[in-house]
């Protein structure tokens, strides 16, 4: 298993994950790219039981943040935690991406994940 500990930019939020992903993904949609004010999101997806935050975060239709300074770290529900990659202590990530969604709203400057799963909407 791998411990992996992640943050928001001022440290008021922490959290770790105490196992390896069930799935890396990035998603093209328009949600997530308001989301993130860029072109994608990059994260991954965990059984909730190896999932652990410490501090105060606010919610938006399911996705917190630190209300301190902003930072999108996570969304949870019963099951999983999916959370942004960008938000872990440690980068580069050694987990690549293996699939990605909503590829027909992907910038045309950028190229497909080689080896990665490709789906025009949402996963089936």
């Amino acid at each position: 298993m791998s411990l992996r500990y992640g943050s928001c930019r001022c440290g008021q939020v922490g959290f770790q994950v105490d196992a390896e992903p069930t799935r890396v993904g990035i998603c093209h949609c328009t949600d997530c790219r308001q989301e993130s004010g860029s072109a994608f999101t990059f994260f991954g997806v965990w059984d909730v039981e190896y999932f652990q935050t410490t501090g105060e975060t606010a919610e938006w239709q399911g996705r917190r943040f630190c209300p301190t300074c902003g930072s999108r770290l996570f969304s949870i529900d019963s099951k999983e935690a999916e959370i942004k990659l960008g938000a872990l202590d440690d980068a580069p990530t050694s987990l690549p991406p293996t699939y990605e969604l909503w590829v027909k709203r992907r910038e045309d400057w950028l190229r497909p994940v080689t080896g990665a799963e490709q789906f025009d909407e949402d996963r089936p």
